[in-house]
């Protein structure tokens, strides 16, 4: 795998942003229908997602990074149920719902991947790299 310098380079990152403006348009449907309160949590989770794979990939751990990437999958399980809500309650309709959960369950399992990748890899970040070193 090549070495990523910025968390703009990782192909979940750059997915999650992806579906954060996918998620745009129903956020301004449920605001239309005085749904505020949801509508902000919509906008919250969608926006933990590529902003927890940012910060864990900044604090240089391998750990951190996996901790972080773990509340992204939780906050794209969040949406995905947020979909539902949408569906049920007519804010989408199943073409748009479809299309919807299918981008989010993508970035989940991608999601998940990273972490088996990252569990099963030696480099254990340059946060500790020095520590052993007296």
């Amino acid at each position: 795998m090549a070495t990523i310098n910025k968390f703009e380079e990782l192909e979940i990152w750059q997915l999650s942003r992806k579906f954060y403006k996918s998620l745009s348009p129903v956020i301004e449907i449920l605001k239309n229908n005085k749904e505020y309160r949801f509508a902000e949590q919509m906008r919250s989770a969608s926006g933990s997602v590529m902003d927890n794979i940012a910060e864990g990939f900044e604090r240089s751990s391998r750990l951190e990074f996996l901790n972080s990437l773990g509340i992204s999958k939780g906050e794209v399980g969040e949406l995905k149920s947020q979909l539902y809500r949408c569906l049920d309650n007519n804010y989408i309709n199943s073409e748009e719902f479809n299309t919807l959960y299918s981008e989010a369950d993508i970035l989940s399992r991608k999601i998940a991947s990273f972490i088996i990748y990252l569990n099963s890899a030696e480099h254990k970040g340059l946060k500790f790299k020095d520590r052993l070193k007296s």
